[in-house]
């Protein structure tokens, strides 16, 4: 292994040693973190030599399978309930499940990501208001492309987990985002299909 893949190994590592015992959610936050233990600046200079979010991603699943083993097929089952009791409360807004829920690379610290849809991000408060759930707003931009646009994202609470609602125009429902790990269209599940993949885990 040359020296540029040893390094690329370790911030690897060390990205994911980041994302599961301190909760750094972004790849692209644990990944300067993590290059930066190699000297002012490393994280520039590295350029292409710099880990992609698959390696990190790798290396996270490896954590949680050497240390979690016995306890996360209860945890994944328990989230993915809950998932399911949130598409079918939003089920107004055409909801998918997305993220390390559906894919099953969860720790104690992984949220519940959900894509929305509707025409007014009020809409949706709104609904949640007349159920009586509380929720926090905040306004994330994403790149896409040469241009930058902006979502409203939603946070709610449920059983110490923080369940995050992306609200996208419904024109979008077809246009599947690409992953920041795979690069290729996300996985994302509706409400059917997640029950069924639940059933699927439970049976003998």
């Amino acid at each position: 292994m040359g020296r540029d893949d040893e390094i690329r190994l370790l911030i690897a590592r060390e990205a994911a040693r980041l994302m599961y015992e301190e909760g750094v959610r972004e790849y692209r936050d644990a990944k300067r973190k993590a290059a930066k233990r190699y000297g002012p600046g490393t994280a520039l200079a590295l350029g292409s030599h710099l880990p992609t979010n698959a390696e990190i991603h790798r290396e996270v699943q490896r954590l949680i399978e050497l240390h979690e083993e016995t306890v996360l097929p209860e945890r994944l089952l328990r989230l993915r309930v809950l998932a399911l009791s949130f598409l079918e409360l939003l089920a107004p807004f055409h909801p998918y499940l997305v993220g390390s829920v559906l894919s099953g690379a969860v720790t104690d610290e992984s949220d519940i990501d959900i894509h929305l849809f509707a025409d007014d991000v009020e809409e949706v408060e709104e609904f949640l208001r007349e159920k009586g759930v509380a929720f926090d707003r905040e306004v994330v931009t994403v790149r896409r492309g040469a241009e930058f646009v902006q979502y409203p994202h939603l946070y709610l609470e449920e059983e110490g987990v923080v369940i995050e609602c992306t609200v996208y125009p419904p024109g979008e429902i077809r246009r599947v985002p690409r992953s920041s790990i795979t690069g290729k269209a996300m996985e994302r599940a509706n409400e059917r299909r997640l029950r069924k993949i639940i059933v699927g885990a439970t049976q003998p």
